[in-house]
């Protein structure tokens, strides 16, 4: 009896694990259970307008990342950004469960949803909107595969909702500006890692008072 009931005990955490990747946060997601009786598909249907005239021609002109997108200026903020999803319970982010890079939890409710990128691009504490969505999305989070370009990776709490979000070109207004002095911080303490090591580099070609100011520490 006592080995059925740690079996069945095991299974409830695994089957939570991966249902949302809220643990104790207090976030208001949604259980996995609605999405197949389309509350949540409904809710979260992202159906977005198109990108306004006036951010497409200022799109016009710009140099290229390797998506094809658009490299903007710090002073233009508003843009038309590749976009992609993820979440926590993918293989390569298991590790750190429902963490983000700065070691806080992952945001996903009403109000405020977390994000990813080349902290490069958009330094930790970045804040921005996507036309057509109400939330504020914080740059809290990065990615290997974000590292030069302006792609941003957009927090899910299911691979549901990721894959319903997929990849999108969205236009998107930064609201205010993250920190490039955190972001190369948290970055000079992970150099091992070949990306961490390059956004800092890159951070540092941009602020070389940063890179002097590493070195004293």
């Amino acid at each position: 009896m006592t080995s059925r009931l740690l079996s069945l005990l095991s299974l409830s955490l695994f089957t939570a694990l991966f249902t949302s990747c809220g643990g104790d946060s207090g976030l208001s997601v949604i259980p996995k259970t609605s999405i197949g009786s389309g509350v949540y598909a409904k809710r979260e249907s992202f159906a977005l307008p198109p990108a306004s005239s006036t951010a497409v021609a200022a799109a016009a002109g710009k140099p290229r990342d390797k998506h094809s997108m658009p490299v903007y200026a710090f002073s233009d903020r508003n843009r038309i950004v590749r976009t992609t999803a993820y979440t926590c319970s993918e293989s390569d982010h298991l590790i750190y469960g429902d963490k983000n890079a700065t070691g806080t939890v992952l945001r996903y409710n009403d109000r405020v949803r977390s994000a990813a990128a080349d902290w490069s691009f958009y330094p930790v504490g970045t804040t921005f909107r996507i036309k057509g969505l109400p939330y504020l999305y914080v740059v809290d989070d990065y990615g290997s595969a974000l590292l030069g370009t302006g792609t941003v990776d957009i927090y899910t709490p299911t691979k549901e909702i990721m894959d319903l979000w997929a990849t999108r070109t969205v236009e998107m207004s930064v609201v205010q500006w993250g920190s490039f002095t955190r972001s190369a911080q948290l970055l000079s303490q992970r150099t091992k890692y070949d990306h961490c090591n390059k956004m800092l580099a890159n951070i540092i070609r941009q602020r070389p008072d940063l890179g002097l100011s590493l070195a004293k520490n």
